[in-house]
């Protein structure tokens, strides 16, 4: 599973989603998407964008999670 992180950057500098959409110039429904963590897919600008506006590496702004894994080993 992948989790996106981009709800805990906008928190931490507390921003809306229409100020990341502004700011970007990102589709609102995109960043809308991500920040619920209901997207099935990203554009590789997309991301590149969101890098580049928070400062930071896309390890921080996705993670992978192996969800294949006993319980007991989370």
């Amino acid at each position: 599973m992948i989790k996106c992180h981009l709800s805990r950057l906008m928190g931490e500098r507390k921003l809306k989603i229409s100020d990341v959409a502004r700011d970007t110039g990102l589709h609102r429904n995109t960043i809308t998407l991500l920040y619920q963590e209901t997207a099935n897919r990203i554009d590789i600008d997309a991301m590149d964008i969101l890098c580049k506006y928070f400062g930071v590496t896309v390890s921080d702004l996705f993670e992978f999670i192996d969800d294949t894994a006993p319980l007991k080993a989370r």
